[in-house]
């Protein structure tokens, strides 16, 4: 009986070790196991067919519907601002521990007397003291503006909107050789001078809507687009065939203003007309094709939008056979 209960204990005993022993050696097996199974699910994946461009966002966004893209190709370079001092080049220059810095000594007060700067007049000073200069950009928006500040000669971009600017002389832009954009959107401009851009040479955009505006002053040829909607603008209030010259003009949009017809002869250049919102009640046949020659195709001139004048476009079927696609408005 005695031989037997030995027995049993030592079966028992054997059986305890032998589970003891197996559980670490699955455990080492299943994390040998485990690198191979997750690789395993990374072998179906074919990383090199992700495209990481944004071109196919072309696909998905539309732009063609905006009324006004900005362009801010005129800012300079961004500059990042850290919150660490920059290493100095020399190890010489770190300072030694356990040593305190020396608090510089001023000079002594000299007897005589202070030198007093004299007051600038507000009107004097450069648009960087008024405004904000990045590269030869200018920007002067809300500022509370009456009139256009004096701006460096090297000015290419100038935005000042949202101000109380009245008057544009053809002083405010004398010498600016370079200024290539005038944005005024939303002042009060009523008069501008018939010189005040005619003889800026690299002038391509002049945005001036929201504003009182009853003439607009002549432009120079370098002019590509011209943007006065939403002022008081009639017929009588634009030279005459004051856009005949203009070769390089693009986009010329007048609409909200209180035109009679439409300002013909237009360049061939032209790509976007505006004029919606108007008085326009009649038409020549010669306003966009040249009647005489049927032939003629005018591809450049796509969007003429005259929605909103008391004008019937289909009386005037003979003035459209040289266009693209049919102006905008009632038929």
């Amino acid at each position: 009986g005695c031989r037997m209960r030995t027995l049993a204990w030592l079966g028992i005993t054997s059986l305890c070790l032998g589970a003891a022993w197996a559980v670490p050696a699955k455990e080492e097996r299943g994390k040998a196991e485990k690198p191979k199974a997750d690789l395993a699910l990374y072998e179906n994946l074919d990383l090199d067919n992700y495209d990481l461009t944004l071109d196919s966002y072309g696909e998905i966004l539309d732009l063609s519907n905006y009324e006004e893209l900005y362009d801010y190709g005129d800012l300079g370079p961004k500059i990042e601002v850290g919150t660490l001092a920059p290493r100095p080049k020399d190890p010489a220059a770190l300072p030694k521990l356990g040593t305190t810095a020396q608090t510089p000594k001023l000079p002594p007060p000299t007897t005589a007397s202070p030198v007093h700067l004299a007051p600038v007049p507000a009107q004097a000073l450069p648009s960087c003291r008024l405004c904000l200069c990045i590269g030869t950009s200018v920007y002067c928006d809300d500022a509370n503006l009456e009139h256009i500040p004096p701006l460096p000669p090297e000015t290419t971009y100038l935005y000042a909107r949202f101000n109380r600017i009245g008057t544009i002389r053809a002083s405010d832009f004398t010498g600016l050789k370079k200024l290539k954009r005038i944005d005024l959107t939303s002042n009060f401009i009523s008069w501008a001078d018939v010189d005040a851009f005619r003889l800026l040479p690299s002038l391509q955009e002049l945005i001036l809507p929201e504003n009182r505006l009853t003439a607009l002053p002549e432009l120079p040829r370098s002019i590509v687009r011209l943007d006065a909607r939403l002022n008081r603008i009639p017929s009588t209030g634009l030279q005459p065939e004051a856009f005949r010259e203009l070769k390089e003009l693009q986009f010329l949009h007048l609409s909200d203003n209180q035109l009679d017809f439409i300002p013909a002869p237009l360049p061939q250049s032209l790509r976007s007309l505006h004029l919606q919102n108007n008085n326009i009640q009649t038409m020549h046949e010669d306003t966009f094709c040249d009647s005489q020659d049927h032939s003629q195709i005018r591809r450049a001139l796509e969007d003429i939008r005259l929605d909103g004048n008391p004008i019937n476009l289909s009386l005037f079927p003979n003035a459209y056979f040289c266009l693209p696609r049919l102006p905008t408005g009632r038929f």
